[in-house]
């Protein structure tokens, strides 16, 4: 079932890669504003400052709405705008990239400079941890204990998260659900209790899940 989702940094990361004796450093961080991302650059050139370069791109805003790169005295075109469209193909938002450069003293030709600075990139993105953001639904279920082993076996069949348990009376079980699958698991669970189970639907929302938490934005 084809849901809406958006990819982020849920937690930054820094990547390295080395390309005939240059090294290329790079370092990826979640922002929400411009100011944020430009605030992170600043640190990086500190941090960096004996660096030949240090090339960014970023991303942010629901709609990709503010885009910016340089290539920091890189021939023009061959690192601030390749990186940025790895970012854009990964899908990724609110997020910015910072490629450090200490030159190996070889020319690496304009061809050569766009694959290592997409490289380092891709570098810098695997030692993130990415997460995806998704519309869906809060489902709740009251259930009796002689159903609650079935509800947990198909939980975990759907790979679907219980990220909150109430045992009194009866057991409540709540998960989120991705919202184009509501309907197909209210009727599956319905089914599968044969109707025994009260299942309430809240409202739309945002959510991501890592490690097994639910996010909600």
């Amino acid at each position: 079932m084809e849901q809406k989702m958006t990819r982020f940094v849920y937690e930054g990361g820094i990547g390295e890669i080395e390309e005939k004796k240059s090294r290329f450093i790079a370092a990826v961080q979640p922002v929400h504003t411009e100011e944020e991302a430009l605030a992170f650059l600043s640190a990086k050139k500190k941090e960096y400052y004996d660096a030949r370069h240090n090339c960014h791109a970023f991303v942010i805003g629901e709609s990709n709405q503010i885009q910016r790169c340089s290539d920091d005295g890189e021939p023009s075109g061959t690192a601030g705008r390749p990186m940025l469209e790895i970012l854009l193909h990964e899908q990724l938002r609110d997020t910015i990239v910072v490629v450090t450069r200490y030159f190996g003293g070889t020319l690496l030709g304009t061809g050569g400079l766009v694959r290592a600075y997409q490289a380092a990139v891709q570098a810098g993105l695997a030692a993130s941890r990415i997460a995806e953001r998704r519309n869906g639904r809060e489902l709740s279920i009251e259930a009796a204990y002689t159903d609650l082993d079935r509800l947990q076996r198909y939980a975990a069949k759907q790979a679907f998260t219980i990220h909150d348990s109430t045992y009194t009376e009866n057991v409540t079980l709540k998960l989120m659900l991705p919202e184009a699958a509501c309907q197909t698991v209210l009727a599956e669970l319905t089914d599968l209790t044969e109707g025994r189970a009260k299942l309430s639907l809240g409202d739309p929302e945002s959510y991501a899940e890592v490690d097994g938490n639910i996010l909600r934005f």
